[in-house]
């Protein structure tokens, strides 16, 4: 039976009050050699664009120019008590005709008890999930998937991998996985270690980028979509909704008009929505907001020029 409620996991071994990310558990790849080979049509995604994982997936499908090539499907952003839905209007399933995500895990795996997570990397050859692992599904549509894109972008060039995975890595627990540490958890001291790890690492990043147009020079790489997902919602949700509040993005020197340079990039708006994000976030947690009030989106001008060109 899959877990279908939406749970607050404490820590591993001991109930510290801390958040733990359940591992992903489909992660299997797409490969030129194996059972899951890189062919047009085959491949879906299952996505929701509140979510910042899901998001990583959607940006790198605009920018590669892979929409012939891989088709996606959207979920309602309020999670139905069995978690994500198709619930009609813009949030069908048109492939397999599902009304909850869930029924895409039972299919791939019926005895398995799962979290269910976006996104969702399905092949309709044997119809079931390949990956949910919002990292390598972001790294298979940049590498492998690549000769499918009508307009493909290095994200992920050789001679920067080590340096790519080391920096993401590193901001992977304090920031992307920091502001959940933050929102959900059960204690003060849980919350205050989480938000401290959070701003210190945004700060670091902060100071990389008074000197850096992007995470790595002129270039957007993988580690910039990484680091964006976040840092696009953090004034509209994570610094109100998970308490991350030293500092709120748009006082970022560097950080700030960073984020507005990614937005602006080309294929990258069009993949932001700030209604259903909010929706979401203010709407499906009800031990953080169980009024679900959502609250109003902060002045924030995304349009604003970056003023990060002459950056090397």
């Amino acid at each position: 039976m899959a877990s279908t409620n939406w749970e607050i996991p404490k820590g591993p071994g001991k109930d510290d009050g801390s958040f733990n990310r359940p591992p992903s558990r489909f992660r299997e790849w797409i490969t030129t050699d194996g059972p899951y080979t890189p062919e047009a049509g085959r491949y879906h995604l299952y996505v929701a664009r509140a979510c910042p994982w899901a998001h990583r997936t959607m940006i790198a499908r605009e920018l590669m120019g892979l929409q012939d090539a891989i088709s996606i499907s959207y979920v309602d952003p309020i999670r139905d008590k069995r978690s994500w839905a198709f619930t009609g209007g813009a949030y069908v399933d048109p492939l397999n005709g599902f009304e909850f995500l869930e029924q895409a895990y039972l299919a791939s795996d019926p005895d398995g008890r799962h979290r269910v997570s976006v996104p969702v990397l399905w092949d309709r050859k044997h119809g079931r999930i390949v990956n949910n692992e919002s990292s390598e599904i972001l790294r298979m549509l940049s590498t492998v998937l690549a000769p499918l894109a009508k307009h493909p972008v290095e994200l992920y060039p050789a001679e920067r991998a080590s340096e790519i995975d080391a920096l993401s890595e590193s901001f992977y627990e304090p920031v992307n996985n920091g502001v959940y540490k933050a929102g959900f958890a059960q204690n003060q001291r849980a919350y205050e270690r989480a938000v401290r790890e959070l701003f210190a690492k945004l700060d670091e990043l902060d100071a990389r980028l008074a000197i850096s147009r992007f995470l790595f020079g002129d270039r957007l790489l993988e580690s910039d979509i990484r680091l964006f997902t976040t840092l696009v919602r953090f004034d509209a949700v994570y610094q109100i909704h998970f308490k991350c509040s030293v500092r709120k993005l748009a006082e970022y020197p560097n950080l700030w008009p960073y984020c507005r340079d990614i937005y602006q990039w080309p294929g990258v708006k069009g993949t932001v929505d700030f209604e259903e994000i909010r929706r979401h976030y203010y709407g499906t947690h009800p031990t953080v907001n169980p009024l679900g009030i959502v609250a109003v989106m902060p002045e924030l001008d995304f349009d604003a020029p970056p003023g990060r060109e002459h950056l090397g």
